[in-house]
């Protein structure tokens, strides 16, 4: 019989196993999401339906592994996965299933998950039953550490947690897609041998080396416990897809936007299952209700905070929040016998979370309603903890204890009349005014202020939440008589302004379109309706249009992309052709209905709307057809990247007709697109044109924005009288700036460039 093999042998293979297997796992999230994501017109919530395949598949690799670990003869689930990996190595490199065909009008969710399951899902699972199946070999081998091998946990997370770090920083700014595949394919092969020599070591351990066994029997877990992991893994996997489409509809649908949620979520997995947890769980406990207070307070007045500390208000709040339910889970963590089972419940949680944020949740809601529900549910994560004010009590004097007697003999009843006060006139069509907005802030901060107090006895705190969060929804502070449309694509706000002068459509954060109502008198205008935001009579929009009908000298044939509220069908001139490409149809049954906004039906009711993505739709028409080409797709908000890249721009130039002007609308918050777009024109042998709004003059209150805007064209003559103009500046590519391809982008990039400025 040979000897067994070296304790620190095996604890080494082992975790290089754990730990590149963890980091080919959350590598290939952000990469394949990416490689899809343009077949989706670029929406956040690709990323949320993809998080639900990941969870999903990432549940059956666990049952797989639990089911593999109850095998008694050692060589069986050897064999078994080792064939499991190689015929998913043999699917590899990793690339879209080809013949999938385009994504359908309605069902893009199930859709896409038939997409991923098809061109990914064996490798994945593969991956997903790894983390679980490794340490049951490591607890059969006999190694000391054996005993409590949750440490490998903590392993596998640091590779996951580093792989999701050197995506957007790293690997996306560097490596085009298909090298990313590639390289993703030669870890994939080293992590099967590593895994090979991993059973080699677990066969040549003695037979009786199973410190599974050595430990005095221990109780199954009990049902009730089970549930409890389940639930308290659901909240925070919940709040992982809410938390990055909240960020992500406001700066892009990008590997960078996606791994930061994500890699906070798998650094408290780091360290509540670390030897040493740098936190303890009480003091995380402690804090937690001042974070989910913060939730409240930010989902109040997030729209008037700043990009980059509203950013990091949300994450710190998310990563306070899921450290205290993983440390939950963690302290509740069985023997190391049940091991396998424990991830089972854990992962069947993080499926339950990710469905309901990301598929349950947007067929059931107009509006973003999982966000504050899951931070509801998140009170009820903790425990009840009866002596949280223990080291402050002892100062207190003793009416205070009979107060505080008195205040929990009555919470309930008098908690619920405050609360049908405050929310049962909101069905009756009570709305507040603007005045009010400063009293009605001071009430929803103060209830988030209460459930701190309140917060060693979770569900009264979650009441005071839950009033808190429905104030917010039932009495909206900057508008009313709102209307909300929901997507695939995103949800879209529809209100007027307070003093009913306006109707706004907006995506998130931004306005996509404005009406007026009434003037300044207070009648309604007669008419056509006035373009207004970044369309009205002086714009550079305007400006463009104007140049280029005044160069043809007659009609000219206008193809659109991005609808809006429809502000540009009322510049379409006498016996011109103009067409519409949107992909959202939610947007274009708000412009197409007269009682939301009137430019189409007053100015071109008949108008020819493509419903796609532009980049697929656009294609198909005619080679040399339209003599302007407006893309309206960049302002702020999530920004489809496949349409400012280098094949795009191809496919705009192909099909303008000769002396064509490509115009690409780049205002933009949060990220630096003028240097990409003058880029992507150059690589097709196009000259470039910039205009910024620092040369356009605003009046936000009668809301007209300035725009920055470029222009492409072949010629210089082809701008017409725009040549020569000293607000439009001829722009050269900027040296040393890598051009945006199909293959290859850099959202990092563009947000730094424009924090830069």
């Amino acid at each position: 019989m040979s000897a067994p093999p070296s304790p620190r042998l095996v604890l080494a293979t082992y975790t290089a196993a754990v730990f590149l297997s963890a980091l080919l796992l959350f590598a290939v999230q952000p990469m394949f999401t990416r490689m899809v994501l343009p077949q989706l017109g670029g929406s956040p919530s690709v990323w949320s339906i993809a998080m639900v395949f990941f969870q999903t598949v990432l549940l059956l690799g666990y049952a797989y592994a639990h089911w593999l670990a109850k095998v008694r003869r050692r060589i069986v689930p050897v064999l078994v996965h080792l064939a499991l990996l190689i015929a998913a190595a043999l699917t590899l490199p990793l690339s879209i299933a080809q013949g999938w065909g385009e994504p359908p009008a309605s069902g893009t969710e199930f859709w896409l998950l038939g997409l991923f399951a098809v061109s990914i899902g064996l490798p994945f699972f593969a991956l997903a039953a790894n983390n679980p199946l490794l340490q049951s070999w490591f607890v059969n081998t006999g190694h000391e550490d054996g005993k409590d091998p949750y440490f490998l946990y903590a392993a596998s997370n640091i590779g996951s947690f580093l792989a999701l770090l050197s995506y957007p920083i790293l690997i996306e700014p560097i490596f085009a897609v298909q090298a990313q595949s590639r390289l993703w394919s030669v870890g994939f092969v080293m992590l099967t041998l590593l895994i090979a020599a991993c059973g080699v070591l677990l066969l040549r351990a003695p037979p009786n080396a199973q410190v599974v066994h050595e430990a005095p029997a221990t109780p199954k877990p009990s049902w009730r416990t089970i549930g409890r992991w389940v639930f308290v893994s659901a909240v925070p996997s919940g709040l992982l897809v809410a938390v990055t489409a909240h960020i992500s509809t406001d700066i892009g649908a990008a590997p960078l936007m996606w791994v930061m949620p994500l890699s906070l979520y798998l650094l408290t997995w780091v360290l509540v299952f670390a030897r040493r947890p740098p936190f303890s769980q009480p003091f995380m406990l402690l804090l937690q209700p001042f974070a989910i207070a913060g939730a409240v307070a930010l989902l109040l007045i997030s729209g008037y905070v700043p990009l980059l500390p509203n950013l990091a208000a949300h994450l710190l709040a998310f990563f306070v929040i899921t450290m205290a339910c993983h440390g939950e889970l963690a302290r509740s963590r069985p023997h190391a016998a049940h091991l396998t089972s424990f991830y089972v419940a854990l992962s069947f949680g993080g499926m339950v979370g990710g469905l309901f944020a990301g598929l349950i949740a947007p067929y059931t809601f107009n509006w973003i309603a999982e966000y504050p529900i899951l931070v509801f549910l998140a009170v009820l994560c903790r425990p009840a903890m009866p002596k949280a004010w223990a080291p402050i009590e002892r100062f207190l004097p003793p009416v205070a204890f009979a107060i505080g007697r008195q205040i929990n003999r009555w919470f309930w009843p008098a908690a619920i009349l405050v609360a049908l006060v405050l929310l049962v006139p909101s069905f009756f069509g009570f709305q507040i005014t603007y005045a009010m907005t400063d009293r009605l802030n001071a009430l929803v901060l103060t209830l988030a202020g209460l459930s701190i107090l309140f917060m060693r006895d979770p569900p009264k705190s979650a009441l005071i939440v839950a009033v808190a969060l429905a104030v917010i929804r039932f009495y909206p502070t900057d508008e009313s008589r709102s209307d909300t449309l929901r997507s695939f694509f995103g949800v879209n706000l529809i209100y007027e302004t307070h003093d009913r002068h306006f109707r706004i459509i907006k995506h998130g954060s931004t306005l996509h379109g404005a009406q007026r109502l009434l003037t300044a008198e207070g009648k309604p205008p007669e008419g056509k309706p006035e373009p207004l935001t970044y369309y009205h009579s002086k714009s550079a929009m305007a400006v463009v249009i104007d140049a280029v009908r005044a160069r043809k000298g007659g009609p000219i044939r206008v193809a659109v992309i991005g609808l809006g509220a429809g502000s540009l069908v009322c510049t379409i001139g006498p016996n011109e052709n103009w067409k519409f490409f949107e992909i959202d149809p939610t947007v274009i049954a708000a412009a197409r209905d007269p009682k939301r906004f009137t430019f189409i039906s007053s100015c071109k009711p008949d108008l020819p709307i493509v419903l796609g993505d532009a980049r697929l739709t656009l294609a198909k028409e005619p080679d040399g057809a339209y003599d302007l080409i407006i893309v309206d797709a960049y302002s702020s908000d999530a920004i489809p990247v496949h349409l400012a890249t280098r094949e795009a721009m191809a496919v705009y130039k192909a099909k303008l007709a000769p002396h064509g002007v490509v115009t690409m609308h780049i205002s933009n918050r949060h990220l630096e697109l003028q240097s990409v777009v003058v880029g992507i024109a150059a690589a097709n042998d196009l000259k470039a044109w910039v205009y910024t709004n620092a040369n356009e003059e605003e009046d936000e209150d009668n809301y007209i924005f300035g725009s920055d805007v470029v222009i492409a064209a072949r010629e210089l003559a082809d701008i017409g009288a725009l040549n020569g103009v000293p607000t439009w500046t001829l722009t050269e590519p900027t040296p040393g700036l890598r051009t945006w391809t199909d293959d290859y982008s850099n959202i990092f990039g563009a947000f730094w460039r424009k924090f830069k400025l």
